[in-house]
């Protein structure tokens, strides 16, 4: 990755919508090389998306948790991954070492509908405990912005 990746990386970020052929007037490239820059850093892994990132707040989910798991060794991390994902609450879920198994950040509606969360995430077969911890704050959002300036600065 070069300057011109990173820029081409951060003005997408910055504004998803911007279309390539702007993109290329922007950065002061041709069209054809912003488009095979895109299709590079998406084949290599780089991007791995283009969807519009969702407020789980503003969709009526405004409590955020984080559950440890500890699961049942016989049951295994896939298998409960896997039921896991079917819970539309369950935005992550991570194998983990320390104590327990897997770490899970969950949403939900209040604080009593989080008890309903945490009761369909005990229901899994699997899965014997969950200590939760609940977020009060965003301190510092999801980002990976800063990773590209380390990784270009090597």
């Amino acid at each position: 990755m070069d300057d011109v990746d990173r820029n081409l990386i951060t003005l997408f970020a910055d504004e998803p919508r911007v279309g390539v052929l702007e993109a290329s007037r922007r950065l002061g490239v041709a069209r054809g090389t912003v488009q095979a820059r895109l299709d590079k850093l998406t084949s290599s892994g780089v991007i791995t998306g283009w969807g519009p990132d969702l407020s789980p707040d503003a969709l009526g989910f405004g409590v955020t948790a984080f559950l440890t798991l500890e699961i049942s060794q016989a049951a295994g991390h896939e298998s409960v991954a896997e039921r896991l994902a079917e819970i539309p609450e369950v935005l992550e879920a991570y194998t983990i070492t320390g104590t327990g198994d897997l770490w899970c950040r969950v949403v939900s509606r209040s604080n009593s509908d989080l008890q309903r969360v945490i009761d369909t995430v005990l229901a899994i077969d699997g899965v014997q405990r969950a200590s939760t911890v609940m977020a009060l704050a965003t301190q510092v959002p999801y980002r990976v912005l800063p990773l590209l300036d380390a990784a270009l600065r090597g």
